[in-house]
């Protein structure tokens, strides 16, 4: 029912666009926003997931030499259209526990595309910052705290990157792939 797929030009996200610029999802309404806007990162790379062959979500990884050669920044674009899904996966993100259980499909599906695409020992980073664009806010005063608390993520420091004031987290690759072993799969 789920897949996962990488962004080739060949994908139809003609809905997909249209459905996040209706939820406000600016960063993922268009190729532009969503994959063109990584296209002067050293290594980039952009997925879509689908539910029953409709894309409902995106996410996006890149080099982040910001914080170092090995270093990588994950999880961005990030949207999915969470009430498209079914029954309790159909749930947000903003719950701490489907958050610390990891019962939704950015810790199901996302972010592993990302740990999975990163080279093996490279370092880790989600960004979030107070913007009310998509869900930037939820994932910084909700999400990225409760993974904290959780140990798989650690807020590392505030930088002023691409026109805001973002907060790095470095994700604990291992760590997360433990805990998501512990909890039901999808």
């Amino acid at each position: 029912m789920y897949t996962i797929k990488p962004w080739t030009p060949e994908l139809d996200l003609t809905e997909f666009y249209i459905e996040a610029t209706k939820r406000g999802f600016t960063n993922n309404s268009s190729e532009r926003m969503l994959v063109s806007s990584f296209a002067n990162e050293r290594e980039k790379q952009v997925w879509i997931l689908y539910y029953k062959e409709i894309a409902l979500g995106s996410v996006a990884a890149h080099s982040f030499p910001e914080m170092g050669e090995n270093a990588y920044r994950i999880a961005a674009r990030t949207c999915v259209f969470t009430d498209l899904l079914p029954g309790v996966y159909g749930t947000s993100l903003r719950t701490i526990s489907v958050i610390t259980k990891l019962q939704n499909p950015t810790a199901q599906f996302l972010i592993p595309a990302c740990i999975d695409w990163a080279p093996k020992g490279s370092e880790l980073y989600i960004t979030s910052n107070q913007s009310n664009i998509g869900t930037q806010r939820g994932v910084h005063n909700v999400f990225g705290p409760a993974m904290e608390r959780k140990e798989l993520m650690k807020r590392i420091k505030d930088i002023e990157y691409r026109g805001h004031t973002q907060t790095i987290w470095q994700l604990y690759p291992d760590r997360f792939l433990e805990e998501l072993r512990k909890h039901k799969k999808w």
